[in-house]
């Protein structure tokens, strides 16, 4: 929509109110309601938002070991700046006008800013000649209740909406069907439209798929669909969970990230040649070369949580090496074979727990890399599972040997900048305090009464 159309449309709606938000370094929503007058006046010179955003965890928990922002600055106003074209009104708010905004163009704080980082690996890919056409595939648990049932009265074993491993199945979506349809619907009308929705295996679980879109717009829509259910599943007196994995029992949670390139027209798919072997393009093998020998080295990306290791590599989907393969669901990166509109690649490490800016700018800049550097695909393809090829380089098992690889290699500074790189490593190491710290309902059982 025009920008003009945008204000004008924001002047003439009868809400007196906004709804706008940031995305801190976990991916999580942070915003405000303001009058529109705010909005309105806000256009040239951006809104003060605290930046202790990108100076605290998860739990508001404020960093003591970051530069960006803390304690020894005093938590100031950073200037956020509202982008017109991710205008949207929310369906279950009475259609309340909503934009997303980020701090591209402000001070130290842009460091930090995941939306930023995604929009900095664009303009690369567009200097390359390259437009990039991206989607997000989530899976996540539904449960009975609202966080207030278990979490404040201390019972931490939330009851799936369903029971039973029940994937693809038509039965299970209709026992609840008002919230099933609800999340197509709402979401339609938020403007995520998804390509598809279905229960996954595993009890209460569902899977949908967003319609691909331009890099930046994908983006946007898969950080919105994560609040958005949440949001949508309080109306319906329930709970929705993208953790990488809540219990040990069950399949972890996907984040799988579709991706192909194109050229600038968005008419031709440059991973497609229709006369080489299985219609997959140099362009393509080079992207995939640079995805997988980049992929140990900024794993934390793409599995930022100590949770998200509990997903990986233990047979549930989840890939656990650097591996490549037609239509291969247990490999890293799974190649969907098909003509100019459907060539592309599934990546598959990701947990449902990602800031999808993040993943995003590391799928996009690691596979540019490969283009760059004309990589050859030298890992050989991956047929059947490849949770038995013992050839395959293995990922790390945790947070804290992924960090060690990341800190120990200079491909993540030369994807994402020196600065970047620094403050998100000390956001992770921060986690692995954090954990290191606590003790578990684990540790309880195990040692309280028998040591």
């Amino acid at each position: 929509m025009d920008k003009e159309l945008i204000l004008k449309k924001i002047k003439e709606s009868e809400a007196d109110k906004i709804k706008y938000a940031v995305t801190d370094i976990d991916g999580i929503l942070r915003g405000k309601y303001i009058h529109k007058k705010k909005l309105l006046d806000s256009i040239k010179n951006g809104l003060g938002f605290c930046d202790v955003v990108f100076g605290w965890d998860a739990n508001d928990s404020c960093y003591d070991n970051v530069s960006v922002t803390g304690w020894h600055t005093g938590y100031p106003d950073a200037k956020a700046f509202i982008d017109l074209q991710t205008y949207r009104e929310i369906p279950w708010e009475n259609y309340l006008p909503f934009f997303l905004a980020d701090f591209e163009s402000t001070g130290k704080q842009r460091i930090a800013c995941p939306r930023s980082l995604l929009k900095k690996v664009i303009k690369e890919c567009e200097t390359l000649g390259f437009n990039a056409i991206f989607s997000l595939e989530y899976e996540w648990f539904n449960f009975k209740g609202t966080p207030n049932d278990y979490l404040d009265t201390g019972d931490n074993q939330p009851k799936p909406i369903t029971p039973g491993m029940f994937g693809y199945s038509v039965l299970r979506s209709s026992l609840n069907k008002s919230y099933f349809n609800d999340l197509f619907d709402l979401l339609n009308k938020f403007n995520i439209p998804l390509e598809s929705i279905h229960t996954e295996t595993g009890p209460g679980v569902f899977e949908a798929a967003i319609l691909a879109d331009n890099v930046l717009q994908a983006a946007d829509k898969a950080v919105l669909l994560k609040t958005a259910v949440k949001e949508i599943a309080y109306l319906h007196e329930m709970t929705a969970s993208f953790m990488a994995k809540w219990n040990d029992r069950l399949p972890g949670c996907g984040a799988h990230i579709h991706q192909s390139l194109w050229d600038q027209s968005r008419s031709t798919n440059l991973f497609y040649n229709s006369s080489a072997e299985n219609g997959n393009s140099e362009i393509m093998k080079q992207y995939i070369a640079g995805q997988l020998y980049c992929l140990p080295f900024i794993l934390p990306m793409y599995a930022p949580n100590i949770n998200s290791y509990k997903r990986i590599g233990h047979g549930d989907w989840a890939p656990a090496t650097v591996s490549w393969g037609f239509d291969n669901r247990t490999t890293a990166a799974r190649i969907i074979k098909g003509d100019n509109s459907a060539t592309r690649i599934e990546f598959r490490v990701p947990g449902a727990d990602i800031n999808p800016y993040l993943v995003i700018a590391a799928s996009l800049a690691s596979g540019l890399y490969g283009i760059k550097n004309k990589m050859e695909l030298k890992v050989r393809e991956t047929t059947g599972n490849a949770y038995s090829n013992k050839k395959s380089l293995k990922l790390p098992g945790n947070l804290s040997d992924a960090l060690q690889k990341m800190k120990n290699s200079k491909i993540a500074a030369e994807l994402f900048g020196d600065d970047f790189t620094g403050h998100f490593i000390k956001t992770r190491e921060w986690e692995v305090k954090k954990y290191e710290e606590a003790v578990t309902d684990w540790e309880l059982k195990r040692y309280f009464e028998i040591i």
